[in-house]
């Protein structure tokens, strides 16, 4: 019986560190979003109205584009680096499991609001399974501490 419990707490602790590490990772990602919505705002525009938001789209120009690539860039690391801190084993790999999740969000939000071809590609290829890998290289040499 004890042996099956102690096969549990590590199961349970990267079960945790994936939940824990979407939750952070997206407060971190909603926050920079609405800092950028503040700092440049969309005139006349509902944000919650997604098809409005991809009429826009085309009309805006590079600046509104830097906030939601730093929140997604930046909500990926902080995501995977708290999940690899908190996996009890193969942090890396909870790190990267952050990393997917971030990336299937992202190719779900650029297929309902299409933004530029250039945005486009430079966050999928640079916001997600990159971040995450640093992530997960923080979270280890910070678990190490």
């Amino acid at each position: 019986m004890s042996s099956e419990k102690t096969n549990r707490k590590p199961v349970l602790r990267n079960i945790l560190a994936v939940v824990f590490g979407w939750i952070a990772g997206s407060m971190v990602n909603m926050g920079l979003i609405q800092v950028g919505h503040t700092i440049y705002p969309i005139e006349d525009v509902d944000l919650s109205d997604m098809e409005a938001l991809a009429e826009v789209m085309p009309t805006l120009t590079s600046e509104y584009f830097i906030f939601p690539f730093l929140g997604h860039a930046i909500g990926t690391l902080a995501g995977a680096t708290f999940a690899a801190l908190i996996a009890a084993n193969r942090k890396m790999l909870f790190a990267l499991v952050i990393g997917l999740l971030f990336l299937a969000g992202g190719i779900y939000v650029n297929i309902i609001i299409p933004g530029p071809t250039w945005f486009t590609v430079a966050d999928l290829v640079l916001a997600y399974i990159p971040m995450a890998w640093l992530g997960g290289k923080l979270g280890m040499r910070l678990s190490k501490g």
